[in-house]
């Protein structure tokens, strides 16, 4: 069924790498493109959980690699932000078993970078920056700004909050600003150890709050990411911040934050955009996955991960509904999908997760491989 179908994915970033890996591996002659000239070690943080590792797991040991190189909270804590009460403190890796996976925290270029390794290195075209498809019902042409033009059977876009192919498809609009920026810096480990550092924990206060956490097995690297209400007037993705911007957006804050924030060096800063859920993620040849169709605070630490379960529920389909009928088979993964993937967002948005005790099991306990197609 797969073979001859050659599938186009504009975006390499996690959602895209992972369907690149999952389709090629169900028998679909992949292409992956992306603006970058090449990969680099990018971002800071990220949290996976046993939902994601059980689908990384089906590139050859994916899982297993990761968390070898990975630091493995035991536990989720969330403090309160002024004397460190412990408002909850949430199992993860405490209930491995239960789970059936592990909870890992990572620096997202280590784990990008092992991703990548799962696919063909000829699969991959760096330096190819999508600006027009046109779809003749029987095949997408692919037009890049280098010049080059490539023809696929389908495309799929997973390029992210300011998707090409959602523009595409659905017309113009600027992403939400929230009202929200994060500031992100790594500090080392040695410093964090130093100072008594919880593993896994998050700061909060009633408007904002600050998430910290190891990023490799060696505890050498120590995150730092908040949620703060701020004014945001530039058309820039990031911009530089600095140690004293934080210590002033935390004022009054523990100690220990106070101590992480003084061992600061680099810090940077981002708006937190969204969207409106979408009431359709296809159509015609092309369709959508991850940020490019339901974009969200980072506040459950889901955004990449439900990218990821896109991609694995998009493999499924394919594989499973084949493509003679790709209006059905694109809404069977629509219909898959909507409704969790709306749920995360609108949790993440609302900055609630796990601030109280309550159980995740819900979300790190998901298997999309449960899920059935009839």
């Amino acid at each position: 069924m797969a073979n001859g179908i050659r599938i186009g994915i504009a975006g390499a970033g996690l959602g895209g790498v992972a369907a690149a890996g999952l389709l090629e591996r169900v028998g679909f002659d992949v292409v992956l493109y992306d603006q970058a000239p090449g990969f680099s070690r990018l971002g800071a943080g990220i949290q996976f959980g046993p939902n994601v590792l059980k689908i990384l797991a089906q590139l050859d040991g994916l899982d297993k690699e990761l968390e070898a190189i990975s630091c493995l909270p035991d536990y989720w804590v969330s403090r309160k932000w002024d004397d460190g009460t412990i408002m909850a403190k949430i199992p993860l890796n405490a209930e491995r078993s239960r789970y059936g996976a592990p909870y890992i925290t990572i620096h997202r270029g280590d784990l990008h970078q092992r991703m990548l390794e799962r696919i063909s290195p000829e699969r991959v075209r760096w330096g190819h920056k999508l600006i027009d498809f046109s779809d003749n019902g029987r095949e997408v042409a692919l037009t890049f700004e280098n010049g080059a033009v490539e023809i696929v059977d389908i495309l799929i876009g997973a390029d992210g909050i300011n998707s090409c192919v959602r523009e595409k498809l659905f017309g113009m609009d600027e992403a939400v600003y929230t009202g929200w920026i994060a500031h992100r810096a790594i500090i080392s480990g040695q410093a964090a150890k130093a100072l008594g550092a919880d593993v896994n924990a998050k700061w909060w206060s009633d408007d904002r709050h600050i998430v910290c956490y190891y990023l490799d097995r060696e505890e050498s690297e120590f995150y730092l990411v908040t949620g703060e209400p701020a004014e945001w007037t530039s058309r820039a993705g990031q911009l530089p911040s600095s140690r004293e911007a934080l210590r002033e957006a935390f004022k009054g804050f523990h100690p220990l934050v106070q101590g992480y924030i003084d061992a600061t060096d680099v810090v940077t800063k981002w708006p937190l955009k969204t969207r409106q859920p979408l009431p359709v993620w296809h159509q015609g040849r092309t369709v959508l996955l991850g940020d490019a169709c339901h974009p969200m605070k980072p506040h459950m630490a889901q955004g990449a991960a439900m990218a990821v379960e896109d991609a694995a529920v998009l493999a499924l389909s394919l594989a499973k509904l084949g493509v003679s009928d790709l209006n059905h088979t694109f809404g069977a993964y629509y219909t898959a999908r909507k409704e969790r993937a709306t749920k995360v967002q609108a949790i993440s948005n609302a900055n609630t997760w796990l601030k109280q005790p309550e159980d995740p099991y819900w979300c790190y306990g998901d298997n999309v491989y449960d899920l059935s197609f009839g």
